[in-house]
């Protein structure tokens, strides 16, 4: 069966699992490593595994206890993070921590130690993790948490799917009023301007990130924060309509190039400038603006795109954004679709957690082969200059020099692997 992943990249034979969470996980071909597998929503290969098998976890998605007075949750590591918020968020409790999509499973939040828009004020995912249960290829079942085999959770929180089968977690959710945020939008003309205002939102505002104009060399973009509204504040009248959007194909050429991505970000920007206020909004446009358009990732063309998402430290951080802005604006290549925020000042959490004290940029680029490449060494020097590293979950292509030197405790994982795992990331990063 060939399977990729949300960069279509390309897909890649695998043998296919399914696996319901009853019993044990289906065993792989003799000879053969598997890879949990969710909903494939990492941009590269982290959760491909060519060659090899996939246990497909979608299905064991059961939610297994739910403490109403406490917000606790346990549940299969299948189980939808959409299916949470959808669930939950009109009774008064959601996730603490959602990265840019809701379609993404439990383990696979739990694999990659996914960050939202409010790192500054919770962390990330794992942190809001009570416990969580490996499964591993040799039959042993593992209980793990931060105040219980501390070590193993540290592997496994960030950990790429490589330390066993993630079969349930426990997870402690916040208390809301509903399903509704207080926001704001304020345009901004230049990078100096996204610092001050990222710095003065931090103490009164629970999310915020930015969109920029990475074509702008002066950076361009429009912030973006928001706190969970009051009980009794107004609300809207109803709640938007999911998934009312779709891209129905693949077009045979990128729909994202030079000429219509200076043209979109320059309209965008300006239509967003003069509407800027202050507003009460759902959650779904706010933490998941591209889930309203299923299958948006096929506007790209029949090769794909890349993501690459960076993060580095506050005392290189303004040169280092400014010069990768810079380099993209130069190449003519990028997206509309591109994110600024700040990071709080927590540590990382798991051995390879991506979050750090500092600054992170995303940015999506059409696949032009090896112009797109090029462009990446360019960058990755400057992400290297600067003691900074690539997200693992958004990666394709990270060379592994640049993986080792961003996560200098990446050897400390090796002992925790099972050998029964294996993925396209981890051969290409670690070896094997």
């Amino acid at each position: 069966m060939r399977i990729g992943s949300w960069g279509r990249l390309g897909a890649e034979p695998h043998q296919a699992l399914p696996w319901d969470g009853l019993g044990k996980p289906p065993l792989p071909e003799p000879g053969h490593t598997a890879l949990p597998y969710g909903m494939g929503r990492s941009y590269g290969d982290v959760c491909l595994n060519p060659g090899g098998a996939l246990w497909l976890a979608r299905g064991a998605d059961h939610w297994l206890d739910f403490n109403a007075d406490t917000g606790v949750l346990t549940c299969q590591a299948g189980a939808l993070l959409a299916d949470i918020q959808r669930l939950l968020a009109p009774r008064g409790w959601m996730l603490p921590v959602t990265p840019g999509t809701q379609f993404v499973t439990v383990g696979g939040a739990i694999a990659n130690d996914v960050h939202g828009k409010n790192h500054h004020v919770v962390g990330s995912f794992g942190n809001h993790v009570h416990s969580l249960t490996l499964l591993r290829t040799d039959g042993r079942t593992i209980v793990c948490g931060p105040d219980h085999a501390a070590d193993w959770f540290r592997a496994t929180v960030g950990g790429l799917g490589l330390t066993g089968l993630i079969t349930q977690a426990t997870l402690q959710l916040r208390r809301v009023a509903g399903p509704w945020l207080d926001t704001e939008t304020i345009a901004f003309d230049a990078l100096e301007r996204f610092y001050a205002l990222a710095s003065q939102s931090e103490t009164d505002w629970e999310y915020t990130v930015s969109w920029i104009d990475c074509l702008s060399k002066r950076g361009r973009g429009l912030f973006m924060r928001a706190n969970h509204a009051a009980a009794g504040a107004p609300m809207p009248a109803r709640a938007p309509h999911e998934g009312r959007l779709s891209m129905p194909f693949t077009p045979p050429l990128s729909l994202v190039n030079a000429v219509s991505l200076r043209a979109f970000n320059a309209a965008y920007y300006h239509a967003h400038r003069l509407r800027a206020r202050r507003a009460i909004s759902h959650y779904l446009p706010f933490f998941y603006p591209l889930d309203g358009i299923a299958h948006w990732n096929r506007m790209y063309g029949p090769r794909g795109f890349y993501q690459y998402q960076c993060a580095v430290s506050w005392e290189h951080g303004e040169q280092a954004i400014a010069a990768l802005l810079a380099k993209t604006a130069d190449s003519g290549q990028g997206s509309f679709l591109a994110v600024l925020k700040t990071f709080g000042q927590r540590a990382p959490l798991g051995l390879l957690s991506f979050p750090q004290p500092g600054i992170t940029l995303a940015l999506d680029f059409p696949n032009l082969g090896d112009r797109t490449l090029r462009l990446f060494d360019q960058l990755d020097a400057i992400v290297a200059a600067a003691g900074g590293r690539i997200y693992p979950a958004k990666d394709a292509r990270m060379p592994a020099q640049l993986f080792q030197s961003g996560y200098p405790q990446w050897a400390q994982i090796l002992p925790f692997r099972d050998p029964g795992i294996s993925s396209a990331m981890s051969r290409r990063l670690m070896g094997s």
